[in-house]
């Protein structure tokens, strides 16, 4: 008898329940905890991009977006500024994050003759229809032939076969040309034909 009576004495007693003040404290902590795992699961599938910084995307200098950032940008400094500055074309694109989308470009315009480089930010707000020239500075004459001039690029062009990844935009956007362009070509052929 006196050995069941150790054991009874020794087993913990049960925990009390949560005073009634303290539940909606709880249930709050449980809130939060369950609306911030997301969160974090995001934050860490970012890892290794900044929020709200400046990102090169080199994809974006030749791509139609950028092309038609650039024309918005001269024709908004012409009409501020009463210039007659003419596009040529995206030199550097670069993309940062904000409420919407801060364009950092590069570019090449024509003024009284000469090519010369500036710099525009272009704040987008797609979801708006929201397009805003930020900034326009002029940084300088440009040189009169560049390798980009030519599509060249120093190095990197080894003789022979090699593998580029196909999630690159500038590939998928040479893939969509070459498509495009051949089934140009046999819609022509296919109508040209006679049975």
């Amino acid at each position: 008898m006196r050995v069941v009576a150790t054991r009874l004495a020794a087993a913990p007693a049960p925990a009390p329940a949560p005073a009634p003040a303290l539940r909606p404290l709880l249930l709050l902590l449980l809130v939060l905890l369950l609306v911030s795992a997301p969160l974090a699961i995001g934050a860490a599938a970012m890892a290794g991009h900044v929020l709200g910084g400046v990102k090169e995307n080199p994809a974006a200098a030749n791509s139609a977006e950028s092309d038609g950032l650039g024309r918005f940008a001269v024709e908004e400094h012409n009409k501020r500024q009463n210039a007659l500055l003419e596009f040529v074309r995206v030199v550097e694109a670069k993309e940062q994050v904000v409420a919407g989308t801060l364009h950092h470009l590069t570019l090449e315009a024509i003024e009284a003759g000469r090519k010369k480089v500036y710099e525009a930010k272009v704040w987008v707000k797609p979801w708006l229809d929201f397009k805003e020239l930020q900034e326009f500075v002029h940084k300088g004459d440009a040189t009169t032939f560049t390798s980009a001039d030519l599509g060249a690029k120093k190095g990197g062009h080894e003789p022979g076969w090699r593998e580029v990844p196909v999630e690159d935009p500038v590939v998928k956007d040479a893939a969509h040309h070459a498509v495009k362009s051949i089934q140009e070509r046999l819609w022509k052929t296919l109508q040209n034909l006679t049975f």
